[in-house]
């Protein structure tokens, strides 16, 4: 099997100019995924993967049971998972039929195909390679449209609906599975595209609060603070949708003024954020772990993510599926992922990292930090992008001064910091062509050319 290349530790592969994959015994070597050189950065590099703090990589051995040597392996090899992923998707277009890791270390990555003969470029490019009967446009597809029949059909005993490319089906968790039989009709979806996975958890929001380091709002109330970000010359965080409405007011863990919901969404998206005011400086900590937010680069299904908030502290597991939809008592939420993060009332809004890279706010779920649970997030990107935010980021360069020497041509779109991009998105930059490969918030420091852990040189 197909294994991510592996060194006696993460000094070693940082070291090493480009990270590849390495191909079957006995095959040819696995062509670089990455140009390469000395001048130019891993993906490991890229994410700040091997500066992981002390706190985050304690988290990850407690709750995913792992080794120093393991905890310090997986973060640089879902990093060059990325990159690898985001070249193959490409490649195999509508044939993709999704992705994930897996192994202690994150140690394999796995494509799914519906076509044979894109075999041989998965395994050349160092991934396992599957054959699957169903794209994930398909799949997706199918996903929409039992969300659209959850509008009008009770849904409650069928909270959940996502795409799980391992089983190439659309699955739908019930607590009761005749509720899903009715959903699956009224969608009108292939029932053989559908796995029924019977459930006795109900998710629900988390944003009725108990203790730890929180945000308070006005009326009563408590949620836990998401990613700083800034606003042109305001600064603020963005959090849960569900924990306010549009002007209500905020106070810190410390109960001092802090600022105002300025733009809140829920149900449909759980997200929103809050303008605080000149008492309150925006940083990119996460509150528990000593974390510094390098980016927002969307992780693979299967890596490792941590959560911190004001409930529970700092809590560890793996992405399990993107694109999940819940329905809660207050509605259907679409576009969120699920973890297997354990989470409590209190921490809603807070901040679920991947590594250095900021993954989304949490919105709800089912079970506790005692027995285990299922959490979910809504990824932070979308809301960038929403509300025109950029998070604050540490290691970030100021962005060119100048433009690039070389004007675009008519009717391209040239690269720009604070842009939220997402994976196949060309832009130019100084002349010369790029396809975006990971879903990311541009910052200075990641132009095109520095960073092929994202993009891609076309032209």
């Amino acid at each position: 099997m197909p294994k991510i290349h592996r060194a006696a530790g993460t000094a070693a592969l940082l070291a090493a100019s480009t990270l590849v994959l390495s191909g079957l015994v006995g095959t040819a070597a696995a062509r670089p995924t990455v140009p390469s050189g000395p001048d130019v950065p891993s993906a490991a590099e890229t994410l700040r993967a091997g500066r992981a703090p002390a706190g985050l990589l304690q988290a990850l051995r407690r709750d995913l049971g792992l080794t120093a040597g393991q905890a310090e392996r997986r973060l640089v090899n879902e990093a060059q998972a990325g990159v690898t992923l985001g070249r193959l998707s490409l490649e195999l277009g509508a044939r993709h039929a999704g992705s994930w890791v897996g192994g202690a270390d994150s140690g394999t990555l796995t494509v799914a195909t519906t076509a044979r003969s894109d075999v041989a470029a998965i395994e050349r490019a160092g991934a396992r390679a599957v054959v699957v009967d169903r794209s994930l446009g398909e799949l997706e597809a199918d996903r929409d449209r039992l969300d659209r029949a959850a509008r009008t059909v009770p849904a409650l005993d069928a909270p959940v609906r996502y795409v799980d490319p391992a089983r190439n089906k659309v699955v739908v968790e019930a607590v009761d599975p005749a509720a899903a039989a009715k959903l699956v009709a009224a969608a009108g979806v292939d029932p053989a595209a559908v796995e029924v996975v019977r459930t006795g958890e109900r998710p629900r929001t988390y944003h009725d609060l108990r203790g730890g380091d929180a945000y308070h709002m006005g009326g009563g109330g408590r949620c836990s603070v998401g990613f700083p970000v800034t606003r042109s010359t305001t600064q603020g965080f963005v959090t849960a949708g569900h924990c306010g409405t549009v002007g209500r007011s905020t106070s810190g863990y410390n109960q001092v003024a802090q600022g105002t919901f300025q733009g809140s969404t829920f149900p449909g998206r759980d997200m929103a954020w809050v303008a605080v005011n000149s008492n309150w400086t925006a940083t990119a900590t996460v509150v528990g772990s000593g974390q510094q937010v390098a980016g927002s680069t969307q992780a693979v299904v299967g890596a490792s993510v941590c959560r911190s908030g004001s409930t529970t502290g700092w809590r560890c597991g793996t992405v399990q599926q993107h694109n999940t939809s819940v329905t809660y008592p207050e509605g259907t939420v679409s576009g969120v992922t699920r973890t297997s993060v354990c989470a409590e009332p209190g921490d809603s809004g807070g901040s679920f990292v991947s590594g250095s890279q900021a993954q989304g706010v949490t919105s709800g779920g089912s079970g506790n930090c005692s027995s285990g649970g299922t959490t979910y997030y809504y990824p932070v990107n979308p809301i960038l992008s929403s509300y025109g935010l950029t998070l604050k980021t540490a290691g970030s360069t100021t962005p060119p001064t100048t433009p690039p020497t070389t004007p675009p041509d008519p009717g391209t779109t040239t690269w720009a910091p604070g842009t939220v991009y997402q994976p196949g998105a060309t832009v130019t930059y100084d002349g010369a062509t790029y396809r975006c490969l990971q879903q990311h918030q541009a910052q200075g420091g990641w132009e095109p050319p520095n960073v092929p852990a994202l993009w891609q040189r076309v032209a």
